[in-house]
């Protein structure tokens, strides 16, 4: 790889979502590193002429050096669809490629052939009536890198959200609650403000499990008996966990000015905050992995695929952030 262009892969997630159509927005505009979509050729071609848009699509070759990516130019390695596609209307029969995709990306992320990868939306429920479990795509790329435990960090501006647990049910977040997933979680997140966004020395604000952080036992015992002593551990062992603060009061200005990250105990107590803030240009970070990862905040809008209406904003941000971490991996 030139070592002054990095290559970046980009999956287009459900076929039948607004995926293809934002990853061809990415075409509008130069980008300095190379783009390398990993999709069905046929598939972009068709959404391309369905949006109306001129694109000329030439197949991945790695043997050459890389190139920063050109208006009106999208690289493709190529994966094919296993059923015929139409905007709007998922296939069960087309799981085998989304994850084909996904696995392409990773596999080249893992080899050095990819500096980083950025992920469209896909679609949970069509992958699991398919036959394959699939939570999510931070629990599958764990998988595929054999990593013990992502985190899902959320970034829009300088709010930065990640969580403890992230795809359970509410019934059984307070046993998956504990104090080495707490102490692990913060760990990475720690070292992962460190290593991809730059911050030597960050300040993480941790937030209690129950209403008012618990109201001194009161209203739930978590915070005494798990996230307390968790945190005490990590203070012995040289770090500096803010809390456990409530989370109705952790997203102030006057906490968050102190704060470089928060980290929730589940998905719906941190994310509803950080999306009202920032939905549409918010972007999805998986830590813990040992390789770049980014995504988009928004789900497969089955209703606007091959509309022109999807705002690829999000992948947009989500891209130049993975450009950003990539070039620092480098230097």
């Amino acid at each position: 790889m030139n070592q002054s262009t990095q290559r970046i892969a980009i999956t287009a997630g459900e076929p039948a979502g607004i995926g293809p159509d934002i990853v061809l927005e990415l075409a509008a505009a130069d980008w300095p590193a190379e783009l390398v979509m990993v999709a069905d050729p046929t598939l972009l071609q068709a959404r391309a002429k369905m949006l109306g848009k001129t694109i000329d699509i030439v197949p991945f070759d790695p043997a050459k050096p890389a190139q920063p990516a050109r208006q009106g130019r999208i690289v493709i390695a190529g994966e094919d669809l296993q059923a015929p596609c139409t905007p709007g209307t998922l296939s069960p029969d087309n799981a085998g490629y989304v994850l084909a995709t996904l696995r392409r990306a990773c596999a080249g992320c893992q080899s050095g052939e990819f500096a980083a990868m950025v992920t469209a939306p896909v679609h949970k429920g069509v992958i699991n009536d398919a036959g394959f479990p699939f939570s999510g795509h931070t629990e599958f790329l764990a998988e595929q890198t054999g990593a013990p435990r992502p985190v899902m960090l959320l970034v829009a501006g300088t709010l930065r959200v990640a969580l403890v647990t992230t795809h359970l049910a509410l019934k059984d977040i307070p046993a998956a609650i504990t104090r080495n997933s707490i102490e692990e979680t913060f760990s990475l997140l720690h070292s992962g403000l460190q290593q991809r966004f730059g911050i030597q020395s960050p300040h993480i604000i941790v937030l209690g499990l129950n209403p008012h952080a618990g109201e001194s036992g009161h209203l739930g015992s978590e915070e005494i008996e798990t996230i307390e002593p968790a945190l005490n551990a990590l203070r012995a062992a040289g770090l500096n966990p803010i809390g456990p603060l409530p989370a109705d009061t952790a997203f102030t200005p006057k906490h968050l000015a102190q704060a470089d990250a928060v980290l929730a105990m589940y998905h719906d107590q941190g994310l509803p905050v950080l999306k009202s803030q920032g939905f549409g240009e918010a972007v999805n970070v998986t830590l813990g992995l040992p390789i770049i990862r980014t995504s988009v905040d928004h789900g497969t809008a089955l209703d606007l695929a091959g509309t022109g209406t999807a705002d690829s904003g999000s992948l947009k941000t989500a891209l130049q952030l993975a450009i950003d971490m990539a070039a620092r991996a480098a230097t």
